[in-house]
């Protein structure tokens, strides 16, 4: 009888020595397989690989555990249902910070943005400077920081303005009285921002300049679409190019929509 006692506690530690052998080397290989993926990222990614790894070490830890006092048939049902409830409650008490938690993994895993990319959610547009399990930081073009909740992010459209590339779609609206030659101010708008050192021109790269023209009752509009190098500064240099442009055009007699009781002295003058 004490033979087979001492059979079964022996064939019950050999088990037990198995699982934990177990959970050791699988623990082993997902932390060479995260370190390969940490070494090959950036800070922000690394910290939350790193809360990866700790999540998963508690859940194997916590199998083995469990396995390990099944084998000594040790009732751990009570022990189950007591974890049960337990993650319940914690699951309710941190139910947004476990949201965004997960939305931040979804933000990881499916690569929508990275660090350095220019986003747009809602009327709010910046540069994403940090990502982390719970929020993802933006820095908007008058240098405000927006500390933004990975769950909310994940509920509205996000529109990535620069597609993962350092360079961006910028346009600005010039609007000129119905009068003017058109081509001509097309001419002078493209000569301009064409000049402009953070303007990028290659039609190899599909990187030109595009107008948009739209015939008003009193005016034409003109939309002009370009490529520029610095996202990050696309309201400032919005700025100086419209200032830019709309001192030229002024140079050159091409105005804005003038008023009608004006308009015909106008054309008197300049006959």
């Amino acid at each position: 009888m004490l033979e087979l006692i001492n059979v079964d506690l022996l064939i019950q530690v050999v088990q037990a020595v198995i699982i934990v052998a177990s959970a050791f080397s699988l623990l082993k290989i997902l932390n060479r397989l995260l370190t390969r993926i940490i070494e090959a990222t950036n800070e922000d990614r690394k910290r939350v690989i790193n809360n990866v790894k700790r999540f998963l070490q508690i859940v194997i830890y916590s199998v083995a555990l469990v396995l390990v006092l099944w084998i000594f048939k040790v009732d751990v049902t009570g022990l189950l249902a007591g974890l049960g409830i337990g993650a319940l409650v914690i699951g309710f008490a941190l139910k947004d910070i476990i949201e965004n938690w997960v939305s931040g993994l979804l933000i990881f895993t499916g690569k929508t943005y990275k660090i350095g990319d220019v986003i747009q959610v809602g009327t709010l547009k910046g540069v994403v400077t940090g990502i982390s399990l719970r929020t993802t930081v933006l820095k908007t073009y008058d240098r405000n920081e927006i500390i933004m909740p990975n769950s909310l992010l994940l509920k509205e459209k996000i529109i990535n303005l620069t597609g993962g590339g350092k360079e961006m779609v910028s346009s600005v609206v010039f609007s000129i009285d119905y009068i003017f030659n058109v081509e001509k101010a097309k001419t002078i708008i493209e000569a301009m921002i064409c000049g402009h050192p953070n303007v990028v021109v290659d039609k190899k790269r599909k990187r030109e300049i595009r107008f948009i023209v739209r015939c008003k009752e009193w005016a034409t509009e003109l939309e002009v679409l370009f490529w520029i190098n610095a996202p990050e500064n696309e309201e400032f240099i919005k700025s100086r190019i419209s200032e830019l442009v709309k001192k030229k055009l002024a140079e050159e007699k091409i105005l804005p929509p003038i008023p009608a009781v004006m308009r015909k002295d106008f054309m008197e003058k300049h006959d």
